[in-house]
């Protein structure tokens, strides 16, 4: 499949038809900078931004390349938003939620306690309010967004103790995502941390953790989290989905050429279906792996589950009252997301329940 023909499959033909596109032969090299927050060894996710970098070279001839580096080579783990605010790289691939500090609101553009699922994710930012309100938040820290894949719905992490209900939670030293998350655990009495996939095994270890939540089985597995603790729980109420990003720093892409334009946008889509499509193929075969290894797999109590909403309900409403730009994001999420849950009782719901229970 050509060039072109790569593009126009990814949706934006429109683009190059309109003969907006000058030929790449006449267009100057483009050189950018990736700079990720997760290491190389977890290729469902950096492997993102892999895919986008070999897509964005291949669309356009060579002309444009993108060089991708893992977290740590460039900068650290958590350093991306600053280096695209200072203009220091042209894209990163992240999780918003990292950059709470900066913004509660962030954690929407990739994961809040009890959210939307990955297919809601994807229609609540294009064909609903989600990606223009975000990027109008983002805007301030010169960078817009492209998703770069989702997760799906993820694990609820690593335990060294079995938890039966929710007084088992407190007093845990926990690493898990920012934001709304962590605050919510709090008010479990969780000790939330924040660090990078690359730490984490190492704090389990020496016990500086007691409990870690990170994706699911083929992401845990690599970082080795069932050789330090043994109880692994499901499902994670906090991400429902997590929709991982291309975080795009505004100045250069105002510079590209439309056609450059279309290719970036192109290659994100290309890489965001892969991303997806591993954590599909790849989770149950690990999940399988760590079982038959002496993983003890248990569902999280309703007990805890319902406590867990309560929290996060909580902490919604105190944000909500803080800033109106954070309930202005929740208000529109939480209407989307009424009529994606009709919907889902007459689709996918009945469907999977029924083939739950069937043998095939």
């Amino acid at each position: 499949m050509d060039r072109r023909s790569l593009i126009k499959h990814a949706g934006l033909a429109g683009i190059l038809a309109a003969g907006a596109a000058p030929a790449v032969h006449a267009q100057a090299a483009v050189r950018w900078r990736l700079a990720a927050s997760f290491p190389k060894s977890l290729d469902t996710i950096f492997g993102s931004a892999v895919k986008f970098g070999e897509t964005v070279k291949e669309l356009s001839g060579g002309k444009f390349e993108v060089s991708v580096h893992a977290a740590g080579e460039l900068m650290p783990a958590f350093g991306v938003v600053d280096a695209l605010e200072k203009d220091t790289i042209e894209m990163a691939l992240t999780a918003a939620y990292y950059f709470t500090g900066k913004d509660p609101a962030f954690a929407f553009s990739c994961a809040v306690p009890y959210g939307l699922t990955t297919l809601q994710m994807a229609a609540w930012k294009d064909y609903g309010n989600g990606r223009k309100l975000l990027d109008a938040l983002f805007a301030k820290y010169n960078f817009h967004t492209l998703s770069a894949g989702n997760t799906t719905t993820q694990m609820g992490g690593w335990y060294r103790k079995e938890i039966k209900t929710p007084a088992d939670l407190k007093g845990l030293k926990m690493r898990m995502g920012g934001g709304v998350f962590g605050e919510s655990m709090a008010k479990l009495g969780v000790i939330a941390q924040n660090m990078p996939a690359g730490e984490i095994y190492q704090a389990l270890e020496k016990g500086t953790l007691d409990a870690a939540e990170f994706v699911g089985p083929y992401d845990d597995e690599k970082l080795g989290f069932n050789k330090v603790a043994p109880y692994y729980y499901y499902p994670g109420w906090w991400e429902g989905s997590a929709d991982l990003e291309f975080f795009i720093n505004n100045k250069a892409f105002a510079k590209l050429s439309p056609e450059n334009k279309a290719i970036v946008k192109a290659a994100a889509a290309v890489a965001a279906a892969d991303m997806i499509a591993k954590y599909q193929a790849y989770n149950p075969i690990a999940l399988k792996r760590l079982v038959a290894g002496g993983t003890k797999l248990s569902a999280f109590p309703k007990a805890v589950i319902d406590a867990g909403f309560k929290a996060a309900e909580e902490v919604y409403a105190e944000h909500n009252a803080k800033s109106p730009e954070f309930k202005k994001i929740y208000d529109d999420m939480r209407t989307f997301q009424r009529d994606q849950i009709l919907w889902n009782r007459v689709s996918e719901y009945p469907f999977n329940q029924y083939m739950n229970g069937v043998k095939i």
